[in-house]
C-alpha cells in the first residue's frame, strides 16, 4: 500500500523524531511544537478512501447505528453546542450517518437548519434516509454558493485528517462573523492514553493526528478566537479491556459492540448510583485535563 509522507500538521516543520510504533503505524513527535502524528500516513486514510470502502462495514453496522442514534449518545456535545448556539444554520463536517444532526433536528424542532457533509457515500445515504440533507465529497473543495453558517462542528474528525488546519481555515471562511466552531478529538494526555501507551485502542491507523491541549490550541487559525477548552468523557471499560488485550488491534466489530454496550449502560435506571460516581470521576479527570477527549469552542472573528 502506498503511503503519504508529511510534515507536522500543526506547525509545518519537518523536525520530528520517532515516538511510538504499533504494528505498521509509526508515530512521530514534532521537535518544534511537540505534536504527535502518523508519518507516513497510509494512502487510504490520507485520501479518505477507507471511509467510503472498508470502513463502511463499521459505520453502518447495526451496533454502531443503534448507539449513534440513541438519545444519550451526544448528550455532552448537545449540551455544549446549545450553550453557545441556540438556533441557526449548522454544518456538521464528517457527519457520517447523520446522528448528531438528527438529534439536533428532532429535539429542537424548527430551531436549526442542518446540513451534513462527508466523503463516505453509504453513511450519507443513511443520513438522508433519516431526513438529514447532505453534501457529498471533500469539504475543502465544496461550493456552498456563498452560504454562511452560524455553526460548524467537527465531532471526532480532525484526528482522521491529513491537513486538519486547512479544514478549520475552511470552516472559518464559511462561518458568519461571530459564528461558532466546535471541535472534539481524543486526548493524547488522557489517563487512558498515559496508562495504556501503545495498548490504547485509539492509537490505530485511522487516526493520523494525536492531540494534546497544547497542540490542539496551536492548530487554531488566526480567523478564530478561542472561547473554551474542555476535557470530557471517560470510559473505564476501555482501560480494562485494552490492558488485557495488549498490543493487539481491536477489530471494528469489537469497537461497535463496546459502543453499544456502554450506550446501553447509560440508559439503565438501576445503574443511577454508579452513574453519580462515574460523573464525579469524569469531572475530576476533566478538571485535570485527563479525560478521554478534548473539546474546543472557537468563535469567528
Amino acid at each position: 500500500m502506498n503511503s503519504c509522507f508529511r510534515k507536522c500538521p500543526v506547525c509545518g516543520h519537518d523536525e520530528a523524531q520517532a515516538h511510538l510504533e504499533k504494528g505498521g503505524l509509526k508515530l512521530m513527535r514534532c521537535g518544534h511544537c511537540s505534536m504527535i502524528y502518523a508519518n507516513p500516513a497510509p494512502a487510504e486514510f490520507a485520501s479518505g478512501q477507507y471511509y467510503d470502502t472498508t470502513g463502511v462495514e463499521y459505520y453502518l453496522s447495526l451496533a454502531k447505528l443503534e448507539s449513534d442514534y440513541a438519545a444519550v449518545r451526544f448528550e455532552r456535545e448537545l449540551r455544549l453546542f446549545r450553550s453557545y448556539c441556540s438556533r441557526g444554520a449548522v454544518l456538521d463536517v464528517g457527519c457520517s450517518s447523520g446522528a448528531f444532526l438528527f438529534q439536533l433536528k428532532t429535539r429542537f424542532a424548527g430551531a436549526y437548519e442542518v446540513l451534513g457533509t462527508d466523503v463516505s457515500g453509504p453513511p450519507l445515504d443513511h443520513a438522508e434516509s433519516r431526513g438529514i440533507p447532505v453534501l457529498r465529497g471533500n469539504f475543502l473543495e465544496q461550493d456552498f454558493g456563498g452560504k454562511k453558517f452560524d455553526a460548524t462542528t467537527f465531532w471526532a474528525v480532525l484526528e482522521h485528517l491529513l491537513e486538519p488546519k486547512r479544514f478549520l481555515e475552511r470552516a472559518g471562511a464559511i462561518l458568519k462573523p461571530g459564528g461558532f466552531c466546535f471541535v472534539l478529538v481524543p486526548n493524547m494526555k488522557s489517563l487512558a492514553a498515559r496508562f495504556l501507551g501503545g495498548r490504547y485502542r485509539y492509537i490505530y491507523p485511522q487516526h493520523l493526528n494525536y492531540f494534546t491541549k497544547a497542540t490542539l490550541t496551536k492548530l487554531v487559525p488566526d480567523s478564530f478566537g478561542l472561547v473554551e477548552v474542555r476535557s470530557t468523557h471517560f470510559n473505564p471499560i476501555v482501560i480494562w479491556e485494552d490492558w488485557r488485550r495488549g498490543m493487539n488491534e481491536v477489530s471494528n466489530q469489537d469497537r461497535a459492540e463496546l459502543l453499544k454496550r456502554t450506550t446501553a449502560y447509560k440508559q439503565k435506571q438501576w445503574l443511577k448510583p454508579a452513574k453519580i460516581l462515574y460523573h464525579l470521576a469524569e469531572y475530576a479527570l476533566g478538571t485535570l485535563n485527563l479525560a478521554d477527549n478534548l473539546t474546543l469552542v472557537l468563535r469567528r472573528k
